[in-house]
């Protein structure tokens, strides 16, 4: 059939009678893969352009090389990286671009360039309709032959003018065209390339709430404005009773759950507890794993479900929209207390989901948030897509000041944690990669980046082995405390290692506007009798993560972060979640982040540096 031409009466009923079916999709989730343009540009006068076409092309083979190599979704597929037909030097040429990136899906665009060019004209290759969505970066080369820097701050005040923001990459020391980009450029644009695939990634997808509020936490309340207007995604809302209807009915795939609760019977530290419980150890353990499996097909389908084979030999019912799934790229489970006070809590369904492996092996994580706590997931999301790494979900549970350890257990550890730290001990829901040492197992330095951890381990099967190992060995899954949990359940308990840098994050919903705390630190390893009694006298079957941050003490994180949740990424990733922000126009509140690491686009600067101003005046990205 010829492009553009009428479907025949003929086709239209083929469609009307054609049966439903689940369609497979390359990847879980349902989406155009991030796609970035690199629109070369240069001065159209005869001869200068002739002088400049082989260099100019020769800085776009770099920046392509450097995204590509370097920019992959948590499941380590690369960013596509596309480049415009040809240099960019006039409205025809710019319009051309335009055209190809429409085709293309483009949703990130890097202009780059050597020398001076007409830069106000050459907007065309990014003035098509949805293209003020895009999000915009400018290379100039820091050199004396024809100075990109001429061209660069003309073009960022044209965009800036146009309220189209825009991140300036140049150099702070000359550069030699000779040699690859330098260390700073290159950190910039990925800087860029990875938060702009991030935006990407999310939108069009949804958030998925497996019930409603829990115990009346507002971080539960799934507003769905704030979802579509500020990230672009939609939400999907799940009665809990479609999740016991499912258990109930049978419908998940009955071979995965034997081969789960295998895997967790044979490698798993269980303890089950003491005394008299709601039901015996293997049928919770089973139980909590059905769960698992329904909330991810909630999440992303199966196609097993529509299936009518599986469905007769496992005995369910088949169907087509059942097994669609929400196409949801995060998620969050109410559980307390309708779901709780009768049946097991969600702890092993979010531990399992969230880490970085189950029982089919490595994969990548899933964002799945406790509590239904939405605006925590935001965060999980994001720095997931930032980092490609697993995040862990946390209550903000207690300051504990040196002072107030020493009072306690007579211990002094003024010069192990300063500061104070915060005990992270969340309700046994925590992934369990931090049960270990991440950067020790990858053979990784911890100065290393977020992403170059996330790389080492994606690219060694070794490296996973022995990370699914020694999370396994040392993690117990414990009998829910049942004063919590009447329903029972199976908390992930484990102390994380200290020394580990990690960055703690939360998105706050103040009425309509959406703001970001980004606080960099490091984990702390206390000594045995001071984790004992603290795990003593709270709760010792959840895991603890002890962490101080960096540049303030641990009671000002404490009265100045919002909720009582907060979410946490392995490394310093609080320069990449700044320019995430500033993409999506929402606001940074709080954060220790250095100056000197701070990127955000040149509009920003006509607002004195002010976050909140600048985001104000633009408003949320997809309004």
């Amino acid at each position: 059939m010829k492009e553009n031409s009428p479907l025949s009466s003929a086709a239209f009923k083929n469609l009307a009678t054609s049966e439903r079916r689940f369609v497979p999709s390359s990847r879980p989730l349902v989406g155009h893969l991030p796609t970035i343009a690199i629109t070369p540009v240069a001065d159209g006068r005869t001869g200068a352009f002739e002088d400049n076409v082989a260099k100019t092309w020769a800085m776009v083979e770099k920046v392509h090389n450097l995204i590509s190599r370097h920019v992959t979704l948590p499941d380590g597929t690369a960013a596509r990286v596309v480049v415009a037909p040809e240099i960019v030097y006039g409205a025809r040429t710019a319009a051309i671009a335009q055209e190809y990136y429409v085709k293309q899906g483009v949703s990130a665009n890097i202009w780059v360039s050597r020398s001076w060019s007409y830069s106000d004209e050459l907007m065309g290759a990014a003035m098509g309709l949805g293209s003020t969505e895009w999000q915009q970066a400018a290379y100039g080369l820091n050199q004396t032959d024809r100075p990109g820097a001429v061209w660069l701050k003309a073009f960022t005040a044209a965009m800036d003018e146009k309220q189209r923001p825009i991140f300036c990459i140049y150099s702070p020391d000359l550069e030699d065209e000779n040699q690859p980009l330098s260390p700073f450029v290159s950190e910039r644009l990925l800087r860029f390339a990875r938060a702009a695939a991030a935006v990407a990634e999310m939108r069009g997808k949804n958030y998925l709430g497996v019930g409603g509020v829990s115990m009346g936490i507002i971080g539960s309340d799934v507003r769905r404005n704030l979802m579509q207007q500020y990230l672009g995604m939609g939400t999907v809302s799940v009665d809990m009773s479609a999740l016991r209807g499912r258990m109930d009915r049978g419908v998940y795939d009955h071979d995965e759950l034997d081969r789960a609760f295998r895997f967790m019977k044979k490698n798993m530290n269980l303890d089950f507890g003491k005394g008299k419980r709601p039901m015996p150890g293997a049928d919770l353990l089973r139980e909590c794993l059905k769960m698992t499996l329904i909330v991810r097909d909630l999440m992303v389908g199966n196609a097993k479900l529509a299936d009518s084979a599986v469905g007769r030999a496992q005995g369910f019912k088949p169907d087509v929209e059942t097994a669609q799934g929400c196409n949801a790229i995060a998620a969050g489970t109410q559980g307390q207390r309708q779901w709780t006070d009768l049946y097991p809590n969600f702890d092993v369904t979010e531990s399992i989901l969230c880490s970085s492996f189950d029982w089919n092996g490595h994969r990548a994580p899933y964002i799945v948030a406790t509590e239904n706590d939405s605006k925590n997931a935001i965060g999980m999301l994001a720095a997931g897509l930032l980092t490609g790494l697993p995040q862990l979900f946390a209550d903000i549970r207690t300051n504990w000041t040196p002072e107030s350890i020493r009072k306690a257990t007579g211990k002094d550890v003024r010069k192990l944690c300063p500061r104070g730290i915060i005990d992270k001990r969340n309700s046994g829901a925590g992934a369990l990669d931090y049960a270990v040492n991440a950067y020790q197992i990858a053979g990784v330095s911890p100065k290393a980046s977020a992403q170059e951890l996330a790389a080492a381990i994606r690219s060694s099967p070794k490296v996973q082995e022995r990370l699914i190992a020694m999370a396994i060995k040392h993690t117990t899954y414990m009998g829910a405390n049942l004063t919590y949990f009447p329903g029972d359940g199976l908390s992930s308990h484990y102390t994380t290692p200290g020394g580990i840098p990690m960055t703690a994050y939360r998105y706050n919903a103040v009425g309509d506007l959406l703001t970001c705390s980004v606080v960099e630190g490091e984990t702390v390893e206390l000594p045995r009798e001071v984790a004992a009694h603290i795990s003593a006298v709270t709760d010792a079957t959840w895991p603890e993560s002890y962490w101080t941050p960096r540049d303030m003490t641990s009671f000002e994180y404490m009265s100045r972060i919002g909720p009582n949740h907060d979410a946490n990424s392995f490394g310093l990733i609080g320069a990449d979640l700044i320019a995430f922000n500033a993409m999506l126009r929402i606001p940074v509140d709080m954060h220790n982040v250095p100056a000197s690491q701070i990127f955000r686009p040149t509009m920003w600067d006509r607002f004195g540096g002010d976050d909140f101003r600048a985001c104000e005046k633009l408003g949320p990205l997809y309004v």
